[in-house]
């Protein structure tokens, strides 16, 4: 589980960089939006799942 959340960051990441440089205008804003919903939905899952530790 933890992989492909990582997976699904990694590229949301890239392609949310990517589509700075490959669209413009409307076409940019609505992948930029998408990807970065994304991105916070994996981190998100990223800290739902992680080893917790008591001190």
């Amino acid at each position: 589980m933890k992989s492909l959340l990582w997976l699904v960051l990694s590229l949301a990441t890239l392609v949310n960089v990517a589509s700075n440089f490959a669209f413009g205008g409307a076409q940019q804003i609505v992948i930029s939006a998408v990807t970065g919903l994304t991105a916070i939905a994996a981190a998100t899952g990223l800290y739902l799942t992680r080893d917790r530790r008591s001190a």
